[in-house]
């Protein structure tokens, strides 16, 4: 899940500029996305997502463990880890934005919290886009078990990212 849990964060630290819905407002008056969703943080988002992939696939082919757990492979071949890696990268984002997009059509303010909404998903986008380009691969790996440990596990680090990126200045609120 890191070239998913990734791009949030970056897209964060590094974002800011142009906003992807140029400040237009959808049919009920509310922005589209609003200003916190930018092209320079969705592509800086997903290249850090997509690098850390990158990574972890060149540590799994060198057999590389972390107490013991081996490095996933993202697919049965280079070409196809590299695009797990991007749908998940990708999709995570995509997941933010459409939460986004629904959150301001309930009236909700930039930064204003919807719970578990907030913190899943990133993950839901993720799965949804790595689903759609390998099915085989998003079955045999996210099993019931992996699922549910991730739904339990990634508020909690989302909770304590958003501290962090609170108390370093790049997050207006801590949730």
């Amino acid at each position: 899940m890191l070239p998913a849990y990734l791009p949030n964060p970056f897209a964060a630290v590094f974002g800011g500029g142009k906003p992807i819905d140029w400040g237009r407002t959808y049919k009920d008056g509310r922005r589209i996305l609003g200003d916190g969703k930018t092209y320079r943080g969705l592509f800086s988002g997903i290249f850090c997502g997509f690098i850390a992939g990158c990574i972890e696939i060149w540590l799994s082919s060198r057999g590389f463990e972390i107490m013991g757990i081996e490095m996933p492979a993202f697919g049965p071949d280079y070409k196809s880890a590299l695009i797990v890696v991007l749908a998940l990268s990708s999709g995570a984002l995509f997941g933010d934005m459409f939460k986004s997009f629904f959150k301001r059509r309930m009236g909700l303010k930039r930064g204003a919290s919807l719970p578990l909404v907030d913190q899943l998903d990133f993950v839901v986008g993720a799965w949804v886009f790595t689903y759609l380009v390998a099915p085989e691969w998003f079955v045999s790996n996210f099993t019931h078990g992996i699922m549910l440990t991730i739904i339990i596990i990634t508020p909690l680090l989302h909770l304590t990212t958003n501290i962090i990126g609170y108390l370093i200045g790049v997050k207006k609120e801590p949730w």
